[in-house]
């Protein structure tokens, strides 16, 4: 099988010493006591990008792993959960919720903005009666993003813990989870983080831990439960085999983002995103959204006498290039773009629109211009401005 770059809303391109990190040989995680302290110390680092002081935990397994876990750890027969919907993934928290025994109640919005918070706002004074809330930071296959910083703190108001869903947002874009007031807050390595796929990231604040010490009845899982790791220090074990290697990887990674510093990630992320948008735009090609623009990934519309899928399949044929559409309802409207993490450089995004250029134009498309040279002009515009 040839390998195929992927420009996909992740898993990202890892760097090389990230790589060799993963091969690195490691202490016995199960017995020995100096791992125990050294994936202590890895959870500290990731808290520190993270923007917290809570407990942070790697749990063994993809990032989806720590959306379950939250709701599993938290959910009780007969709560109540409201679910703040305006992206596929947001809408799908309502399936763990109800796996757990939970009732789920779906606030639902616009798919092409972010979630307006004084809607938000307007029917919490109405009905405020809930356990926690879910919503997501970044919802990949529309390419939104959901200000936290306003919407975590408004549900804090009413004493509504939160549950955010960062994977695709975390690094790319700021969380800060203290600041914020996020009580557990879920991530994943291999998005903008651009570790390899293997860990699952969960923060859990002191209002979700005493939430999950009260409960009354016992989780309904062992390996989606957060309780399992309590005291792991103290007992100088964690609650299963962890992927060392992985951890291994992580915390190079960390120090990858750590080293170039958050701001300048930050700003980095969205001198791309900006630039990938605008240039996009002047192309001849429209957006899907109409606010909420993530920092990570871009969603194209595809012109309908193309097809996102036709696309898709033409360019990874004749250039070798994996490209993502969406998902359900926008499988074959549009195609995402993404930007995150190592994919987040310039020279490889050019790379990647002027396939896209290539192959639009071969299948038909009238362009306005050359993407790639209208991205370049972009990208320079953006950093003259700062």
């Amino acid at each position: 099988m040839r390998f195929k770059p992927s420009y996909a809303p992740g898993p990202t391109d890892v760097r090389e010493n990230v790589c060799l990190a993963s091969a690195k040989k490691t202490n016995n995680p199960d017995f020995d006591q100096e791992f125990i302290h050294y994936y202590h110390q890895v959870c500290q680092k990731m808290g520190q990008v993270m923007g917290t002081a809570n407990e942070v935990l790697l749990l063994a397994g993809e990032g989806i792993l720590a959306l379950e876990a939250a709701c599993a750890s938290l959910t009780e027969p007969g709560d109540r959960v409201l679910v703040l919907d305006n992206g596929i993934y947001g809408k799908g928290f309502q399936d763990f919720v109800k796996m757990y025994g939970g009732e789920p109640v779906v606030l639902s919005f616009d798919y092409h903005k972010d979630i307006p918070v004084e809607a938000v706002s307007d029917y919490l004074e109405k009905d405020h009666d809930f356990k926690y809330a879910t919503f997501v930071h970044c919802d990949t296959p529309t390419s939104i993003i959901n200000d936290v910083s306003q919407l975590s703190p408004l549900l804090k108001e009413y004493g509504i813990l939160t549950v955010v869903d960062s994977v695709a947002g975390m690094v790319g874009e700021p969380i800060d989870v203290d600041q914020n007031q996020i009580d557990i807050c879920c991530g994943g390595t291999q998005k903008a983080i651009s570790a390899p796929t293997g860990l699952a990231i969960v923060s859990i604040s002191e209002d979700a831990k005493k939430a999950m010490n009260d409960r009354k009845t016992p989780i309904a899982s062992y390996y989606a439960n957060l309780q399992t790791f309590n005291g792991y220090m103290e007992k100088g074990t964690l609650p299963y085999t962890m992927p060392a290697g992985m951890i291994e990887a992580l915390d190079v990674a960390l120090d990858n983002i750590l080293q170039e510093g958050l701001l300048a990630v930050y700003r980095r992320h969205a001198n791309i995103a900006n630039a990938v948008r605008t240039s996009v735009q002047e192309y001849g090609l429209t957006l899907f959204l109409e606010s909420g623009y993530s920092n990570t990934v871009t969603a194209i519309i595809i012109p309908e006498e193309i097809g996102a899928l036709q696309l898709q399949q033409y360019i990874q044929e004749t250039y070798n290039l994996y490209l993502a559409t969406s998902l359900a309802q926008y499988e074959d409207v549009l195609l995402r773009i993404g930007h995150m993490g190592e994919n987040a450089f310039y020279e490889k995004v050019l790379s990647v629109l002027t396939v896209i250029d290539n192959g639009l134009r071969d299948l038909g498309f009238k362009a306005k211009g050359n993407l790639g040279q209208l991205f370049l002009d972009a990208y320079k515009a953006e950093n003259e401005e700062q």
